[in-house]
């Protein structure tokens, strides 16, 4: 298959990309998406903390620093040697329970790592747009069975979800003090957005108090899964959706749209805001090694409700989902089942098979 380059209007063409947290989940999805569409790119992130882990099964061509986003002066001095036109900074601590055990690492990484790419594009020229992913977790989450909105408070009762909320504000706070919009073309030409996504879902996840690298851990050795509280809900997604409106907003950006330069959701239909215990169920169609077992929990406080409203996203980037949740489910259970039982990996396969239906879909960066 030819290189990609013709999507999202063939901005990503002969640019350079930078993507902090390129070694875990989402950031190693998005640097294949970017080296099929045949973009330079450099990683900064540390080590994977998993094995296996996606982005060594990748062994994408590509430059890889490993280091600390909470290292200011290493992480300009990268920025600076590479050049970027463009970051998309996934750098984090992402897990929800393990802030309650590290808080201070949580914070550290989340919100000073935000500080530092935003204080590098300062320092560095060639930098013209930076999309900063955040979380849905960054609302303040009254559960409530209506969609946070973009203008929705900021919040968060855990470390994790008050941590990105912080991001958040940061973010808010750079663009309105050094990268006004306002002042684009004349002081500055750099514009910042910043993503919120829901959970998801997707083959080469093997992150410890995740719903499916737990499912498929468990069935990969025969034994069930426990579910700690089987009534929560999410807006669950396939993790190329969220990426595609990554890169979908980052090509705005570097178009010098202003107008796009602010906070956007991005997630699933609303019918596709479903229970864990439901998620688990239908993945036991896909694979029948999944069991699974519910444990009355009492422990750390998680969220039970919440959704995003995505029409912002829907109406002024015409960005919409490609896959229906059961077929979310099936690739992902498939890539599993692929990599378990015969030992490989076929994310380069599912790129490709998505961006076809994409493409048969008429969906916007497709064209």
């Amino acid at each position: 298959m030819e290189k990609l380059v013709d999507l999202f209007g063939g901005i990503y063409d002969g640019k350079k990309v930078l993507v902090t947290g390129h070694t875990g989940f989402k950031g190693s999805w998005l640097c294949l998406w970017l080296r099929e569409m045949g973009v330079e790119v450099m990683g900064y992130a540390l080590d994977p903390n998993f094995e296996p882990n996606h982005f060594n099964l990748l062994d994408l061509e590509m430059k890889s620093e490993i280091a600390d986003i909470r290292d200011l002066e290493r992480l300009t001095a990268a920025v600076s040697d590479f050049k970027p036109e463009i970051i998309f900074h996934l750098a984090a601590q992402p897990l929800v329970r393990k802030s309650y055990e590290q808080p201070v690492e949580t914070y550290s990484t989340n919100i000073m790592g935000t500080v530092n790419v935003l204080e590098a594009c300062r320092r560095i020229d060639s930098v013209k747009a930076v999309v900063i992913v955040t979380s849905d977790k960054c609302y303040d989450n009254k559960e409530w069975v209506w969609g946070y909105r973009e203008t929705d408070s900021m919040g968060g009762f855990d470390p994790y979800s008050s941590s990105k909320g912080c991001a958040e504000l940061v973010t808010q706070a750079y663009r309105n003090s050094f990268f006004n919009l306002q002042d684009f073309g004349r002081k500055h030409n750099v514009l910042i957005a910043s993503a919120r996504a829901g959970n998801v879902i997707g083959g080469g996840d093997w992150a410890e108090d995740r719903l499916i690298p737990d499912i498929m851990r468990a069935a990969s050795k025969g034994q069930p899964v426990t579910l700690r509280n089987p009534a929560s809900t999410r807006p669950w997604q396939h993790v190329l959706e969220p990426l595609s409106g990554y890169l979908l907003l980052g090509q705005k950006l570097l178009e010098g749209r202003k107008e796009y330069a602010e906070a956007w959701n991005f997630g699933p239909e609303a019918s596709d805001n479903l229970s864990v215990e439901v998620i688990v169920k239908a993945m036991q169609h896909e694979w029948n090694a999944i069991q699974y077992n519910i444990q009355n929990y009492s422990g750390l406080h998680e969220a039970n409700l919440l959704q995003l409203d995505c029409s912002k996203a829907h109406r002024y980037l015409s960005w919409d989902p490609v896959l229906a949740l059961n077929e979310s489910m099936l690739k992902t259970a498939e890539w599993y089942k692929a990599f378990y039982l015969n030992k490989r990996t076929s994310s380069i396969e599912q790129l490709r098979d998505y961006i076809k239906l994409a493409t048969a879909r008429l969906v916007t960066w497709t064209k």
